[in-house]
């Protein structure tokens, strides 16, 4: 499964580790992350992540 970067902060969503501190499990796709989901370092919401490519 591809990773994703915010492009505000630089975090680093991994599906394999998933967020914890939202209650994401490991192996949840960026594409099945809520709407309301946001970057936990930062806030940004998902539109200000890229796919990380490589």
């Amino acid at each position: 499964m591809p990773r994703y970067m915010c492009l505000v902060c630089g975090y680093i969503y991994d599906p394999e580790q998933g967020d914890p501190d939202h209650e994401m499990k490991p192996g949840t796709p960026f594409e099945a992350l809520p709407d309301g989901w946001v970057c936990p370092v930062c806030g940004a919401d998902k539109s200000q992540f890229r796919v990380l490519q490589g």
